[in-house]
């Protein structure tokens, strides 16, 4: 289980992989569907995802440690880390333009790790459970923010987000090519099959990239949108009736 030369094997769609991301959406939309009735559980449900976040962060560092794996391209700088930190900081202290950033890199992108995860190792390998324990946490933690905090996110800040991912991304571009990483796959797709496999090479691959995060924004706010609409106009109900 924990071996880091055994169960090398993940496939995916088997049915580990299945079971896996079935459990994730029935957690997710009985989040949603209970948020009412979930109300007094608030402060456990966000200690549990704040401290699995940590726990998830922490123990794979030191398990690339104690069985000597940890690489330099093991640094904290990927997508999914980032998502991580903003999460554990807006557990801690209330930041709107934290959340919006967290909201479009947080929702999504987990989510389509959890469907092609960058993964070699199967279930019940300690890396699987890991790789996607942390993962269903940080879009699980956007959904708690919406649902128990109050957390809404403008128009504007598909823009604003998107811009603040292109910036981060500079200096990380040029960390991989002083370090030979692939940090927020910035170098190339992984080296598993994903949904990155079909973005090409080269400047096509950048393209795409950039085509693909305006999508991903774009589809990302379509909900919340359609959320704050019905929220205006119950809103607005309520005052004409009073």
């Amino acid at each position: 289980m924990f071996s880091p030369a055994e169960m090398r094997n993940f496939e995916l769609f088997s049915t580990a992989h299945l079971v896996t991301v079935v459990l994730f959406f029935f957690t997710y939309f009985a989040l949603m569907y209970y948020s009412k009735k979930l109300k007094p559980y608030q402060s456990i449900i966000k200690w549990t995802l704040f401290y699995l976040l940590i726990v998830c962060e922490i123990s794979l560092h030191v398990w690339l440690v104690l069985t000597k794996e940890w690489q330099v391209s093991d640094l904290p700088i990927q997508l999914c880390s980032l998502s991580t930190f903003l999460a554990l900081f807006l557990f801690l202290k209330s930041n709107e333009k934290a959340f919006w950033l967290l909201f479009f890199i947080g929702t999504v992108p987990p989510i389509l790790s959890m469907v092609t995860p960058d993964l070699i190792y199967q279930f019940p390998h300690f890396r699987f459970v890991r790789y996607f324990l942390q993962h269903a946490a940080i879009a699980l933690a956007v959904l708690y923010f919406i649902l128990f905090e109050g957390y809404r996110v403008p128009r504007n800040a598909i823009l604003f987000s998107y811009v603040s991912v292109n910036i981060i991304a500079v200096p990380v571009f040029f960390l991989n090519q002083l370090l030979g990483t692939n940090f927020f796959f910035l170098a190339n797709p992984s080296q598993t099959k994903t949904l990155l496999t079909f973005f090409g090479k080269g400047v096509m691959y950048y393209i795409n990239l950039e085509i693909a995060a305006v999508i991903v924004f774009i589809l990302t706010y379509i909900p919340m949108g359609i959320l704050q609409r019905i929220e205006n106009k119950k809103s607005r109900n309520e005052e004409k009736m009073n």
